[in-house]
């Protein structure tokens, strides 16, 4: 049986892999791990957290922070990476003011809640054209809603402690699928290309009409991308 491991990104859960996970529990018949990351402060723990309790072989995807995790978890054990997905994520250390800009929502968080952030994080992070889908903002808001100031906290430090991944993906051996939203503005598909171009083998792939949330804007046809890969 094959097992899979789904990574989740900054302020999410399993909703976010929901669809994923279900198809292909029951089109590959794989053992479908979800994890989220609501106890580690940096990207390496993240990554030992993964390996810690994995199989010695198995297939791994991540989705924003989650797949800058699932990198790590490459550099730490890449023979035991079968099979590597990319979605909508980055490789780049953090950018000059990052630190700046990223402490103003954590402080908003600590001192109002995380709902208070909720929206103003969500709503860029989906393609203009999903911004009146209420049932799928309802759906981010409710998942950010599960989150805590110190959840976000933690996971704030780990992003800005995060390597330069560069060395990583030009040494990525196994199949590799590297995916974004057309319309990702906070990870675009200019920066996906780069990877791909750094990545022997990978397929590149756009969603149309989708922003950074793609596992749940797109839901469909990030699946059938996922199906294909883990073929």
């Amino acid at each position: 049986m094959k097992t899979i491991y789904l990574l989740c990104g900054l302020l999410c859960d399993d909703v976010v892999w929901e669809a994923q996970a279900e198809a292909l529990r029951k089109e590959h018949k794989a053992d479908v791990r979800i994890v989220s990351f609501q106890q580690d402060d940096s990207i390496a723990g993240m990554a030992s957290r993964v390996l810690q309790d994995a199989p010695e072989q198995f297939f791994l995807a991540g989705h924003s922070m989650g797949g800058r995790v699932a990198l790590d978890v490459y550099r730490q054990a890449a023979h035991r990476v079968q099979r590597l997905a990319l979605l909508d994520t980055g490789y780049e250390a953090a950018t000059p003011g990052e630190d700046a800009r990223r402490a103003v929502l954590v402080d908003r968080a600590r001192a109002d809640g995380i709902n208070a952030i909720a929206e103003t994080w969500a709503m860029p992070m989906l393609a203009p054209g999903n911004r009146d889908n209420a049932p799928l903002i309802s759906r981010i808001l409710e998942m950010v809603g599960r989150m805590s100031p110190e959840i976000y906290a933690g996971q704030i430090r780990a992003l800005l402690g995060r390597p330069d991944a560069t060395p990583v993906l030009s040494a990525i051996a196994c199949p590799t699928l590297i995916l974004c939203g057309a319309e990702d503005a906070w990870s675009p598909p200019e920066r996906h290309a780069r990877m791909a171009a750094l990545v022997k083998g990978s397929v590149l792939t756009e969603i149309p009409a989708c922003g950074h949330m793609s596992t749940m804007e797109e839901s469909d046809a990030v699946t059938q991308a996922l199906l294909r890969w883990a073929a």
